[in-house]
């Protein structure tokens, strides 16, 4: 015990810390090195392979994400290009349908027109047949005022005209 104090005092004498003491350098060196073997063995058989397969994992968490992403890349490409060839195909359709249709209302125009120009033809045939009758009906007609309008002059006159004499003149005039 004597010793204890007399360290104690030793290191109250020097006036500083007892961990600074010169005569304990040796045991703070061993539990120093001990300590530093017990935490290197355990950072090197615990911490360090955890930390390590904790990175595996990410590495490949990682490489995979990219993979899949290329994958996916790679599909959005190829429906891409589906999407535009669908598109085209679409278009194209598209087109094929205007074009059937306008062929149709053509065809329906077409018909239409061929009808209404036959019957513009039929009208008109009737209407020069009609005009044609009105024509030699009128003829008649000034034929038959040129006789009555002949005689009646005539008898004014204080003569008398044969029929026959009134409708040679008239004819003859009425040709030209």
């Amino acid at each position: 015990m004597a010793n204890t104090t007399h360290d104690t005092g030793h290191a109250e004498a020097a006036g500083g810390m007892p961990q600074l003491d010169p005569a304990a350098f040796g045991t703070q060196i061993f539990w120093l090195v001990v300590t530093l073997v017990v935490i290197y063995f355990v950072l090197t058989k615990i911490a360090l392979p955890r930390i390590e397969a904790v990175l595996a994992e990410r590495q490949s968490t990682i490489t995979n994400d990219i993979a899949a992403a290329e994958e996916l890349k790679q599909k959005a490409i190829e429906a891409e290009d589906a999407y535009n060839q669908a598109l085209a195909d679409a278009r194209a359709k598209a087109n094929e349908i205007v074009a059937e249709a306008k062929a149709e209302i053509q065809a329906d125009v077409d018909a239409a027109a061929a009808k209404a120009d036959a019957e513009i033809a039929a009208k008109a045939a009737e209407s020069e047949a009609a005009i044609a009758e009105i024509r030699e009906g009128a003829v008649e007609s000034v034929k038959a005022v040129a006789k009555d309008a002949t005689k009646e002059i005539v008898a004014a006159l204080g003569g008398k005209a044969d029929a026959k004499a009134i409708t040679a003149a008239i004819n003859a005039r009425m040709k030209g």
